[in-house]
């Protein structure tokens, strides 16, 4: 049994590979062992700067073209699926790409439309658009069994593609999951700045991570992303999840990850929060957490079709 979802909470677990604590919530016994029993046989992979490759594009009647890098490879494979306006081209996107690389897996990143080099205007997107971008991934490049690792609002976007192809989809990780989240900002917002919002269009929302200091949000984007909220109801998920947080995430809190293990009806979930880490999750201890618990999954669904 790989995950007892929420009925255990474990205590504190020393992980001297990963070079920081980690919080484990349920029984993470595969991960354990994958430890024990793996560190001679995972390659190395290198998430440094290599010779840029070119950029292939889908090209989608009446939708913009996507930009993306396919590695081909052994089943399941993986597919990248990135944060808000965020491209193809991160420390976490190029390191799973290495990581697949060393283990002959295929592999798959793209930037979502009106963002990189994919076609189309940010302006004019939504939730909705970039879930029609993940589905486009899914169904006309991916072939076999996938896992998808959602980064942020890709973490949102990961559910929605399992909910969408259960068939195609066979485990999922998140990391930093925003499910719900800008929808769950903007709310808890003063009315009177939300109406402010609501009058000029737009809404400026503080960031670290934005150049400018602020993300310019549509209005119409928030209105739009709240027919995407899952956090409401069940979420129609079996299949195995890991979700990865970091304690001091201050754009997406971690019991975020807590509720998403909750509302999902898989029984194989494990949340594993990362004391240290934060909202991005690329140190160098985040991301070997990262890449062995999708060597764990591969490893569990190879045992599971053998």
């Amino acid at each position: 049994m790989a995950g007892a979802g929420m009925a255990t909470l474990g205590s504190w677990v020393p992980r001297r590979r990963w070079g920081r604590e980690a919080v484990f919530l349920g029984f993470y016994r595969g991960l354990s062992a994958l430890l024990a029993r793996k560190s001679e046989r995972t390659p190395r992979w290198v998430p440094a700067c290599r010779p840029k490759s070119s950029v292939s594009f889908l090209s989608r009647p009446d939708l913009p073209n996507l930009a993306y890098k396919k590695l081909k490879g052994k089943s399941p494979g993986i597919i990248f699926i990135p944060g808000y306006i965020s491209n193809m081209n991160g420390t976490k996107a190029l390191a799973i790409e290495e990581f697949c690389k060393s283990l002959g897996h295929a592999y798959i990143r793209f930037d979502y439309s009106g963002v990189g080099n994919s076609d189309g205007n940010l302006q004019e997107c939504t939730v909705g658009k970039w879930r029609k971008d993940v589905l486009s991934i899914i169904d006309d490049l991916a072939e076999g069994p996938q896992i998808l690792v959602g980064s942020s609002l890709g973490g949102w976007l990961m559910l929605h593609a399992a909910i969408a192809r259960p068939q195609k989809v066979v485990a999922l990780i998140g990391i930093a999951t925003a499910v719900d989240g800008l929808v769950i900002q903007f709310n808890q917002l003063p009315v009177e700045v939300k109406k402010e919002i609501e009058m000029k269009g737009v809404w400026s929302m503080p960031s670290k991570y934005s150049e400018k200091g602020v993300y310019d949000i549509q209005y119409s984007f928030i209105k739009e992303a709240e027919h995407h909220c899952l956090l409401h109801s069940p979420i129609p998920v079996n299949c195995p999840i890991r979700l990865l947080h970091g304690m001091k995430d201050d754009i997406v809190p971690w019991h975020t990850s807590i509720q998403v293990a909750d509302r999902v009806v898989s029984k194989d979930v494990d949340v594993i929060l990362r004391k240290n880490s934060d909202h991005r999750m690329k140190e160098k201890s985040d991301i070997q957490l990262l890449v062995y618990t999708i060597d764990d999954l591969i490893d569990k669904l190879s045992t599971v079709v053998n």
